[in-house]
Parts: structure tokens; sequence; C-alpha cells
């Protein structure tokens, strides 16, 4: 008898496939998701990790242009008021508040500070709103997908059992194929997780960096202007 069951269970095909073909449709639909879900977050960290690389190589090369010597009025000719780089970006803001804040006559409006130093808040604000999307969804994916793979496990574990009470055999040929598919949305859900929480953690770091090093620009560029405010 023994050897009948594990010449049957030797027969069963418990490849991803054959496991993902012979369950349920919830728990299809539930791998399903989860498949997507480990794309979709790929896709994100892949995004991520190049904007981010593209971010920080641009504040080298914008940070060597400001502090080569060069006047400002004449770098902010160069780049423009609406450049692509992100850190260009907050010393456009600045400087485009800066030379609205000088009266035809030459004189400085009152609180020009106040203003370049807000405009550049804004500028950041809106810098880091950007780095910050699809950060979220990695933060989803890395919480709720454990649970989602649980939950079809719990859903194909009910239905392995109902399926053996109807057959009223509990052979290893009978059990394993259930269990091995409910099993495999628990495998999926943390496959999907895992390095969504990673991944998160580390881009949450990394645009964690980028935003402080704007701002810290920012505070030395306030500075600079602050000094010719008061000569």
């Amino acid at each position: 008898m023994e050897t009948e069951t594990l010449v049957l269970a030797q027969e069963i095909d418990f490849s991803m496939w054959g496991l993902f073909a012979r369950a349920t449709i919830a728990v299809k639909l539930v791998m399903i998701l989860l498949i997507i879900a480990s794309i979709w977050s790929w896709a994100v960290i892949i995004q991520k990790h190049i904007a981010f690389r593209a971010a920080r190589r641009e504040a080298r090369r914008f940070d060597r242009a400001f502090w080569s010597g060069e006047p400002l009025d004449e770098l902010y000719q160069q780049i423009g008021p609406d450049p692509a780089g992100r850190q260009a970006g907050v010393f456009a803001a600045g400087m485009t508040e800066w030379q609205r804040s000088h009266r035809d006559d030459g004189a400085l409006i009152p609180g020009a500070q106040a203003r370049i130093d807000r405009s550049m808040d804004v500028a950041i604000a809106h810098q880091s709103e950007d780095l910050e999307k699809g950060l979220p969804l990695l933060a989803t994916v890395g919480s709720t997908s454990p649970f989602v793979g649980l939950f079809g496990t719990v859903w194909g574990i009910m239905s392995a059992f109902i399926e053996i009470a109807e057959a009223q055999n509990t052979n290893l040929a009978v059990v394993a194929p259930g269990i091995a598919e409910a099993l495999l949305a628990t495998g999926l859900g943390l496959l999907a997780a895992i390095p969504a929480v990673i991944f998160y953690n580390k881009l949450s770091t990394e645009q964690g960096r980028l935003v402080a090093g704007y701002e810290s620009f920012a505070d030395e560029f306030s500075t600079i202007l602050s000094r010719q405010l008061d000569a």
C-alpha cells in the first residue's frame, strides 16, 4: 500500500506551473496578484535606482559649477529658469525670486530674503515629492503581500481538506497536492514582500539623503545671498 502511494505521489506534477494549474480559482487569483505585485515592485526599484543615481550625479556636477567661482547670474543664465536637474532647480527657484525682488532702479523690495527662502523650500518640497513617488507602493507590497499569500494558503488548505473529506482518503497522493498548492501562495507572498521591504528601506534612506543635500545647498545659497543683501 505504501509503495502504491509513493508511486502515485511521484506521478503528480509538483512544478510551480503544475501546482498553479491545479489550484482553485481563488488561489490562482491570489498567485496572479502576487506575481503582478512582485513585477511592479521590481519595476519601481529599478526606476528609482536609476533616478537616484542620476540625481546624485547631477548634484555633484552642479556643485562643481556652483563653487567654481563663476558669477551666479551667469550660471543662472546658462541653466535657465527651469533646468532639468533637481539641485539646479532649487538654485533656479532662488535666483528667479532674487531677480524678481529687484526694482527697476536696482533697489531690493523689502522681504526679499524671506521670499527667496520660501521659493527654495517650495522647490525642495516638489523635488522631495517627485523622488518619493513609487516608494509607498513598495511599502504597501512589503506589508500586505505576506497576508495576501497567507489568505491564499488558508483558502487552499480549506479546499484541500474538503477534497480529502469527499474522497475519504488521507494517503499522500491525495493530501500532498492540495497542501503544496496552498503553501505556494505563501511562498509567492514572501517572494514579493522581502525585496519590497529591503529596497523600500534602502531607497527611503537615499531619498532622505538627497533631500537633505538640497536643503543644505539651499541654506548655503541663502547665506551667500544674505551677505549680498547686507552689503
